[in-house]
């Protein structure tokens, strides 16, 4: 047994029991009682924001470019696909009888990420503009990171993807948990994502980034003239996806 295969097979085995739900629960209390003072005021911090109700129930355009883009794995078999981005249905615990809504969920990138504080060899880290990364060659597989992602974002690629239609993006490998970078790529040379870039040429707009501590962004006029949301935002994790319509 290699190095790579002990440290994943001792990480699945300390994930096991109540210690994942315990180190959780310390993770997300422990934000919650910050009060805000380790988030940058000033530099390019993104955010996206995201209109449901410009955003269309059978649209998929955003997914689908994200998966060209990024490489995601797919194999048309739910065990092994992998979604950086995709819709689900919530409803609120408060309203038994409520509707539920149909939600673009993919990576928050918090301000406070649980995914980085959990990972024991700091393969997940996040920039300095807010974005937060998972670094390939120093994962190990140990799946800390998923437990700990109150969003589910994380994914974890448990074989090889032939597939790479993108040769300019690296081809996905197995044995690693992955999630959404914002393009970051793309934003470094000055391009939208690839799932906001689609959105718009649907004519939907329903997806958009911005620098929230840029005061004269979209996005920060928004969130400080609108009634927006975060999912889950009780945590203290500060995550950077706001909502129109939730």
């Amino acid at each position: 047994m290699d190095r790579r295969d002990f440290l994943k097979t001792a990480g699945g085995t300390l994930l096991a029991g109540t210690s994942c739900a315990y180190a959780f629960r310390f993770l997300t209390s422990t934000y919650a009682n910050k009060a805000g003072t380790d988030i940058p005021a000033s530099g390019k911090r993104w955010g996206m924001l995201v209109d449901l109700t410009q955003c269309r129930e059978d649209c998929t355009a955003c997914m689908e470019a994200c998966r060209r883009e990024n490489n995601v794995s797919f194999h048309n078999d739910t065990r092994w696909d992998n979604h950086w981005i995709r819709k689900i249905k919530l409803s609120s615990e408060h309203d038994a009888g409520g509707e539920e809504k149909s939600v673009i969920m993919l990576c928050n990138h918090c301000d406070r990420p649980p995914c980085a504080q959990v990972c024991p060899v700091q393969a997940t880290y996040k920039r300095d503009d807010g974005i937060v990364i998972v670094d390939h060659h120093r994962c190990i597989g140990c799946r800390y990171c998923m437990i700990a992602c109150p969003y589910n974002a994380r994914q974890f690629n448990f074989r090889d993807d032939e597939h790479w239609p993108n040769k300019e993006r690296p081809k996905r490998s197995h044995g690693v948990a992955e999630s959404c970078t914002l393009c970051a790529h793309r934003l470094d040379k000055g391009e939208l994502p690839a799932c906001v870039e689609a959105c718009a040429k649907t004519g939907a707009g329903a997806l958009s980034v911005g620098d929230l501590n840029d005061p004269h962004s979209t996005i920060s006029r928004v969130t400080s003239t609108m009634a927006v949301k975060r999912i889950r935002e009780d945590l203290g994790t500060e995550p950077k996806v706001y909502y129109i319509g939730l």
